[in-house]
């Protein structure tokens, strides 16, 4: 789907642009992109897909590392909430504009996209930065696309505190553990108090209710659970605590998120 004006959605995508945007002139800079990409080019935009897939003009199509914006219908699958004005938001923010692209350690997803953090030449202004501190769109990052994701889950709780964008939806809310059976097979953020964390035959499992054939858990298979380890975070510690995850929930049991890297969980302060 090409990026195109929708009437209906004009204001929220408005809202989402600094008055500098509205009126012509460069945009202010927003947040600034962290540390650790490489540099991959530059090129110019010429169509936005969606709320976080666009093409270049040299043919390639980029997918926004580290967010996941509203999904837009396809097939039998139903549009989420606010997709098509999160889609044209980033088209107005980007059709026609240079961006430099910077590259993750995996720069290439399984459909063969390039995978991408961009900038805008002209004025420096972090596209993941302002889509996320605008509420248009949740962290999501992967193994191999997770560099900045500290500084990107700040801004998505600068932006949840104050229900900007997708925030102010239902839809997308923060799920409590006991609600996840409605939200098998989507991505969701999900925070809770672990009530119950073990290690069995290496694999890592944090319970969030007493019966673990029922309730939400997060499970961590032994090379995930060495990550956790090295970064000071032992699954069994966790016991007791609040923590914020996020990833697909699938059933096995219960409803389930398997962490494949330390960046999905967050440890919240009491």
């Amino acid at each position: 789907m090409a990026w195109m004006i929708d009437r209906r959605n004009v204001v929220f995508g408005l809202l989402g642009l600094p008055a500098a945007a509205m009126s012509g002139h460069a945009a202010r800079p927003g947040p600034t992109l962290p540390a650790g990409f490489i540099m991959g080019g530059r090129g110019r935009v010429t169509t936005v897909l969606s709320g976080d897939r666009l093409n270049l003009d040299d043919g390639t199509q980029i997918r926004l590392a580290g967010v996941q914006a509203p999904t837009l219908g396809t097939g039998t699958a139903r549009a989420e909430p606010l997709a098509a004005d999160v889609s044209n938001a980033l088209g107005r923010m980007l059709v026609g504009h240079y961006v430099d692209v910077h590259l993750p350690t995996d720069p290439t997803d399984r459909w063969g996209r390039t995978v991408a953090h961009l900038v805008r030449a002209d004025d420096g202004l972090w596209v993941q930065g302002a889509l996320l501190s605008r509420g248009l769109t949740r962290v999501r990052t992967f193994p191999g696309t997770a560099t900045g994701a500290r500084a990107m889950l700040e801004l998505e709780r600068t932006a949840r505190a104050g229900r900007l964008g997708l925030w102010a939806h239902r839809h997308f809310r923060v799920r409590n553990p006991g609600e996840t059976w409605g939200d098998l097979d989507s991505f969701q953020v999900v925070e809770g108090r672990v009530v119950d964390a073990a290690v069995v035959r290496g694999t890592g499992y944090l319970n969030f209710g007493r019966d673990w054939r029922r309730d939400f858990t997060l499970r961590l298979k032994p090379r995930v659970r060495t990550l956790f380890d090295r970064a000071g975070l032992d699954p069994r510690a966790l016991a007791g605590q609040r923590v914020r995850s996020r990833g697909w929930v699938f059933p096995t049991n219960g409803p389930m998120i398997d962490l494949t890297h330390v960046e999905q969980l967050e440890v919240l302060e009491e």
